[in-house]
């Protein structure tokens, strides 16, 4: 029997997992980079070991020091979670060498099925349909589009479509830059890219008795960056013909590796074609075979709400050598999973980083295990849920006041809804992330709301080019609902500014007692100018200008004719808009910024700048609120090109130098953060004035990493390399 567990991970899977192994009454062991000294991960194990450094390779991705960290501890067994070394055979074998419990499959598995190569022709051997593979140097336009994927790994990492076969040699050396860096392994293989296919897998589980359980379908199609944003089980529109024939695929799939544990077998249907008239015009032609992930999915919650289990402690219990039933327990209901991602769609999908003040999703309850991830029905598993009642679940790698890191994935959180019906948990997963407060970085919570409501994914008909066809749409500022009304983005400034003063009458910002407008209240009797306050919309970047009085007669604010104050606090403004009552939550945070030269905003005034996040029934609102001075040494030259997320210069564009033409858009440099790569282009055509950055260099936001000025442009004394006269600012 296990008694104590040292889980080889960190963030969200971390905590998932240690939340079960409480529940088991199993001891815990975390390890942790110096990043994330104090982690939430860290802080809820009963032990942890350092593992010094802050990068991935220096630490979550170096075996030997979790093999002795394990030892050191005292843990008998050791948990990968999914991601670092999950499916590594070597890191499992190093385990089970020190004498540990390998909480895993087989290691002679993991390795048929780690190379997605050398899985692809174990399955042809089995019958199951491939993507035929392409040879990069026999690849041809009538070919195209191409896909370009890592062998090992997944997430998305090391993924790039082509579309022209001039830029299949570049494609393949960033895939292999960004898989080494993450997985390390820089294996590559290029196939064929289906441009409107679904992503559909099957969760297996076996035992080390030969037992087998297929647990169902997911459809993971709406993806970005090949990367899975929202999930569901089971997968819709698929006909009960191909759903079995699914389930048969990958059963057989796990049985000509021995598997062992939890997996998933990752297939690919054309989103056009028919099933024999049983699935529907929606459920393609033929599922061609992707990949097998020897560890437990980022989206395995959907399938244990539908099925009532707990997967991590069915991997627990598969390890001590315990036999799984004959069959699993049945499905019922349908549950959606959205994850929450520090990120900015509208902008290429830029990770973003900084202060996590506040994350807070009204009645979810932290996913997994008995005591909080019941959100499913009961079934003849490890656990029960609540019966077939709705529920809402919430698995989040950070608490309020964490700092979302440049050195790991940018996901916050993932949001899971159960209900009977797939409307319904759709509707509940909508609903929850709309009143969800989620106040620091910013976020693709906006999208995911949006996303789910899309008549198209409301139909159960997406498929993986959602995103290619929809982005613009689906990330375009927010309006009124209804015509004529007003502008909710613009109430939402004005309960800002009001909750701004209400604050600042009653001392809140300078900390000292309040004067005398707080004690007699903030109105004039006397004609007085307006009250003016400026806002930076986020992410946008719109400045919107509120203008209001507060007199004798009530509120008069500029735009907004019938609109009456009713209350106001720093905290709470309640407003009657057009005889409608409505409540607007306050949340200011102050942030020390520094001034310096490249910010690239006005906001980076010396002292302190205030986030604003505003949350209604009209939506949730983030502002920065300008200075009424802005400092005029923070500004950069035309043409600046500037850092937008702080990370590593990995790549500098191929003879790229000072005085060469470039034309909009073309790529110039490559910065790695959070585990990809990220390419900067030319802002304008025009000439490289300057390039201020250099491959292994770190820098932060709002870095000038190049000047592209008008090639008419007299360059004066534009700097150019990097020396004494123009160190990056």
């Amino acid at each position: 029997m296990i008694g104590t567990v040292l889980v080889a991970n960190r963030g969200e899977i971390a905590r998932r997992v240690l939340r079960t192994c409480r529940e088991l009454g199993l001891a815990t062991v975390a390890v942790h980079s110096d990043e994330d000294t104090d982690a939430p991960h860290v802080r809820e194990a009963d032990a942890a070991v350092r593992l010094p450094g802050r990068a991935p390779a220096d630490t979550y991705l170096r075996g030997d020091l979790i093999v002795r960290a394990a030892l050191a501890a005292g843990a008998d067994a050791v948990h990968p979670g999914y991601g670092f070394l999950s499916e590594h055979a070597e890191f499992a074998r190093a385990v089970r060498d020190a004498g540990l419990v390998w909480i895993g499959p087989p290691p002679d598995a993991m390795d048929a099925m780690a190379s997605k190569t050398r899985a692809k022709e174990l399955m042809a051997a089995a019958g199951v349909p491939l993507l035929a593979p392409v040879r990069p140097e026999d690849a041809r336009a009538d070919q195209l589009p191409l896909l370009v994927k890592a062998s090992a790994g997944g997430g998305g990492r090391g993924m790039r479509v082509v579309r022209e076969l001039a830029a299949l040699d570049g494609e393949i050396t960033a895939a292999r830059a960004e898989a080494e860096a993450a997985f390390g392994d820089g294996e590559v293989f290029v196939e064929p890219y289906v441009e409107r296919g679904r992503h559909v897998e099957v969760q297996v589980l076996a035992d080390g008795h030969g037992t087998v359980w297929a647990l169902g379908t997911r459809d993971c199609s709406l993806q970005r960056r090949h990367q899975k944003v929202v999930e569901e089980a089971p997968a819709p529109e698929l006909g009960e013909a191909r759903r079995a024939a699914l389930h048969e695929a990958a059963v057989r799939a796990a049985r000509a590796v021995g598997y062992e544990g939890a997996g998933t077998v990752e297939f690919l249907l054309p989103a056009s074609g028919g099933d024999g008239g049983d699935g529907g015009a929606h459920a393609g032609g033929e599922a061609y075979f992707l990949e097998m992930n020897t560890r437990l999915q980022v989206e395995h919650p959907v399938t244990e709400c539908v099925y009532g289990l707990d997967l991590v402690a069915l991997q627990i219990r598969v390890a001590e050598g315990e036999r799984l039933p004959p069959e699993p327990p049945s499905p019922r209901g349908h549950a959606v999973e959205a994850r929450l991602y520090a990120e900015d769609p509208a902008r290429d999908w830029q990770p973003q980083t900084g202060v996590l003040h506040r994350l807070d999703v009204p009645g979810a309850v932290a996913g997994g295990g008995t005591a909080g991830g019941g959100t499913g029905p009961g079934g003849a598993g490890v656990r029960g849920g609540t019966g077939g009642t709705h529920g809402l679940r919430l698995d989040s790698g950070v608490t309020d006041g964490d700092t979302v890191s440049v050195h790991y994935d940018p996901m916050l959180a993932k949001v899971i809804a159960w209900a009977p019906t797939r409307a319904e948990a759709v509707r509940a997963l909508a609903r929850a992330l709309e009143r969800a407060r989620v106040h620091g970085p910013v976020t693709n919570r906006d999208l995911l709301v949006r996303s789910l409501r899309h008549p198209e994914f409301a139909a159960g008909t997406p498929d993986t080019g959602f995103y290619d066809r929809h982005l613009a749409a689906l990330t375009a500022p927010a309006s009124a609902a209804v015509p004529d009304a007003p502008d909710p983005r613009g109430l939402a400034a004005l309960a800002a500014a009001l909750a701004d003063a209400a604050a600042r009458r009653q001392g809140a910002y300078g900390g000292g007692a309040p004067g005398v407008p707080a004690r007699v209240g903030g109105w004039r009797n006397v004609p007085s100018q307006p009250q003016r306050k400026e806002y930076r919309a986020e992410p946008d970047g719109t400045v919107l200008t509120v203008s209001y009085a507060l007199t004798r007669a009530g509120l008069t604010a500029e735009g907004f004719p019938d609109v009456r104050l009713l209350d106001a606090a720093p905290d709470r403004v309640v407003l009657d808009v057009a005889g409608v009552r409505r409540t607007f939550e306050v949340s200011a945070y102050p942030e020390e910024v520094r001034a310096r030269p490249g910010a690239g905003t006005a906001t980076a005034a010396p002292g302190t700048a205030v986030r604003v996040f505003v949350d209604s029934p009209l939506g949730a609102f983030a502002f920065t609120a300008l200075p009424r001075f802005p400092d005029h040494e923070a500004r950069t030259e035309p043409g600046s090109l500037l850092a937008q997320l702080p990370g590593t210069v990995v790549r500098i564009a191929d003879g790229l130098k000072v005085g060469d033409p470039v034309v909009a858009g073309q790529p110039l440099l490559w910065l790695e953060a959070m585990k990809m790569e990220h390419r900067f282009t030319a802002p304008a055509a025009g000439v490289l004035r300057a390039l201020r950055a250099e491959v292994g260099a770190q820098v932060e936001v709002g870095t000038v990493l190049a000047v592209v000025a008008d090639p008419d442009e007299d360059p004066g004394d534009a700097p150019g390399d990097p020396g004494a006269d123009a160190d990056p600012p």
